[in-house]
């Protein structure tokens, strides 16, 4: 009897002793990330079987299991990737949307200041002092435009090296959780135990990887774990890791792209496969926030360019120069040509170039309205075939704009596709064709060394002559592109029922809409309606009244223009004339447009921030309830199983007594 006591005594000695060294483990590691509680699992010995019944004979440990649910985890890192991502998401965005928004430092002060001072010239044309404050203004616009995308230059650069940055992280913790799960698996093999302390690590070594990209994990049959990343790409295959790399894309070497190196070698990822965590943040950003922005920067700093140049081109400056005279200089702004890149994996020898289309213009009869272009702000990829065949994709919304066979030149989106040579099946080229347009957009240095040169006048003008008695009046005229002046002076004069002296072929419009052309004399009326406007040779002039018979008007070219300012004043209407997005569009509207969107996208990544931070902390609270270390629950199990082990020691003490008492017999 004495000696079932002493090895059931014996059997509760060794179960609380394990029981109090596990309680002493917990509470030391109270603190330590990513320690789950533990707990001895104890079972009844075997018990034998007597005449009077079973004898139990005590206890042993059957484990020491580690408090860990891999659903309450799971929740914990779904929503701790979700966290990480609109962190890095919402720390970028906010950057711009403050640049953007800025009263002082945005584009819209700068632009209406611009056309402030194109208005100080229309206003007083012969003033040199208003020149020069148009070229100031114009100067500082300019700098905005430089300014904002050296900016966004510096936020694709810092992007650029935190996704470096994230990518040598990530390689970091797949190396130790390859390591790890070696570890794990001959630990496991040789004890047939669980190896809870390596678990633990593991389990913190993905966490920790979380924050960076969103992963999956599935176990093996030998305790090893295998780490996916994104949409299922392998990074960790039980004790092997893969590389993850960061070097620069093929097809924009200017931008760094994220690849996995695999037995065939590096691939390059596409960047939607790439989700969740810092890494699918910081790629998100630079998709659909920064390279929108520095695109549409581009795009209004391009279409201000060429709308203002081509009326520009239209007027005359102070010393008397028109189109097609020496010293005449027909462009105000300049900007650089549609940038082409071609992919590194290229193996054809493709040669392709790219420059913007002629905007739209007012077309005759009245040449009334504005130039207006179709730009967008997306870049496009062009991809060749077999047989020189090719496809132009607009990148935005995936849409092909243009496709064709061999070299020729094709138009689309306001920009003009040159092919010298076809490139090999499968070759790609990126085309950028407003990317860089606000870093390099300047105004002509002559005109800004001389503001005499400013083309504020109209080219042309018609005066009547003194002798005239009747009420007709012939405006001063407007001017489309491709206007001449090659029949000028012309002498237009009315009788009763036409006007004769009309150089060339005419158009002529009535007050009821119908028109009418031809060369040689032009009817006043057509039946009750009068003539209301008359166009030749590119050029425009609104007629009103009516002639006494011999009364005279004549168009000529202007002469220096000292006080005229029609052009100039043409020119300050494009501030608020449509001529962006198909003349659907004015400059200010769509960067209004454009921080507006940012802004909405900035706060809505702060919002969803704000909820996916209180989920997270939601789903620790629940993960910790079961997994985390109570002290206090710790320091009640240290007092119940000292009184177990003092209790089981007692035991023994009594058993050892009825033995001594069982040998004092003999």
């Amino acid at each position: 009897m004495s000696t079932g006591i002493i090895s059931i005594s014996v059997s509760g000695i060794r179960a609380a002793q394990q029981a109090l060294l596990v309680t002493s483990h917990n509470v030391t590691n109270a603190s330590t990330d990513g320690y789950s509680r533990q707990r001895t699992i104890q079972a009844t010995n075997i018990a034998i079987n007597t005449g009077t019944g079973s004898i139990g004979q005590g206890t042993h440990v059957v484990t020491v299991e580690r408090m860990y649910d891999k659903y309450l985890s799971g929740q914990v890192n779904s929503a701790q990737t979700q966290v990480s991502y609109l962190d890095s998401l919402y720390t970028q965005l906010s950057q711009i949307d403050s640049m953007l928004a800025d009263a002082d430092a945005g584009l819209s002060p700068a632009l209406q200041g611009f056309f402030s001072g194109v208005q100080q010239v229309a206003s007083n044309p012969s003033l040199l002092e208003g020149r020069q404050v148009m070229i100031t203004s114009a100067q500082t616009l300019v700098s905005r435009f430089q300014n904002l995308d050296t900016r966004l230059s510096e936020l694709a650069s810092e992007v650029d090296g935190r996704i470096v940055d994230t990518v040598d992280q990530i390689n970091t913790y797949a190396t130790q959780i390859a390591d790890i799960n070696k570890r794990i698996v001959t630990a496991q093999a040789g004890t047939g135990q669980p190896a809870n302390d390596l678990l633990d690590q593991r389990d913190q070594m993905i966490a920790e990887l979380n924050k960076y990209i969103k992963v999956t994990t599935t176990a093996n049959s030998d305790g090893g774990y295998n780490v996916f990343i994104g949409n299922g790409q392998q990074l960790v295959i039980g004790g092997r890791a893969m590389e993850m790399t960061a070097t620069p894309s093929r097809s924009d070497p200017g931008k760094v792209a994220v690849g996995l190196t695999t037995q065939g070698g590096a691939i390059e990822l596409p960047e939607k496969l790439i989700v969740g965590g810092e890494l699918g943040g910081l790629l998100e950003f630079r998709a659909k926030s920064l390279d929108t922005v520095t695109n549409e920067l581009g795009r209004i700093a391009t279409s201000l360019a060429l709308t203002f140049n081509a009326q520009y081109s239209l007027g005359q400056d102070l010393l008397g120069n028109i189109e097609g005279d020496t010293g005449f200089v027909g462009d105000f702004f300049s900007i650089p040509n549609p940038r082409i890149l071609s992919n590194t994996s290229n193996t054809g020898s493709g040669s392709l170039s790219a420059n913007f289309a002629t905007p739209t213009g007012p077309s005759a009869p009245d040449y009334s309205g504005s130039h207006y272009t179709n730009l967008t702000n997306s870049d496009y990829q062009v991809a060749f075939g077999a047989g020189g065949t090719y496809t132009v994709t607009r990148l935005t919304d995936k849409t092909v704009v243009a496709s064709g066979t061999g070299t020729g030149s094709v138009t689309f989106d306001g920009v003009n596709l040159n092919i010298a040579a076809v490139g090999a099946d499968g070759d790609k080229f990126t085309l950028k064709p407003v990317a860089e347009a606000a870093r390099n957009i300047d105004i002509d240095n002559r005109i800004a060394n001389d503001p005499r040169l400013i083309n504020a006048a109209a080219p042309i003008r018609a005066t009547q002559a003194a002798t005239n008695t009747g009420s007709m009046k012939i405006s001063q005229g407007i001017v489309g592109s491709g206007y001449s002046v090659a029949g000028l002076p012309a002498t237009l004069t009315a009788s009763a029922t036409n006007l004769s002296g009309v150089p060339g072929t005419w158009t002529a419009v009535y007050s009821d809409g119908s028109t009418a052309s031809g060369t040689g004399n032009v009817a006043l009326t057509s039946g009750s309606a009068t003539l209301s406007t008359i166009a030749f040779a590119g050029m425009s002039f609104s007629v009103s009244g009516t002639p006494s018979a011999g009364d005279s008007f004549t168009i000529e070219r202007n002469g220096s223009g000292v006080q005229d300012g029609r052009n100039a004043v043409l020119l300050g209407k494009l501030q608020t004339n449509n001529t962006m997005a198909g003349g659907t569009a004015t400059f200010q509207s769509v960067y209004a447009r454009l921080v507006s969107e940012n802004g909405i996208r900035t706060r809505s990544a702060q919002v969803q921030l704000d909820a996916q931070e209180a989920m997270l902390a939601q789903a620790q609270s629940t993960r910790d309830a079961y997994s985390a270390v109570n002290l206090d629950e710790e320091a009640a199990n240290l007092l119940k199983f000292q009184q177990a082990y003092q209790a089981s020691a007692k035991a023994l003490e009594i058993g050892n007594k009825l033995f001594d008492a069982i040998l004092g017999i003999f």
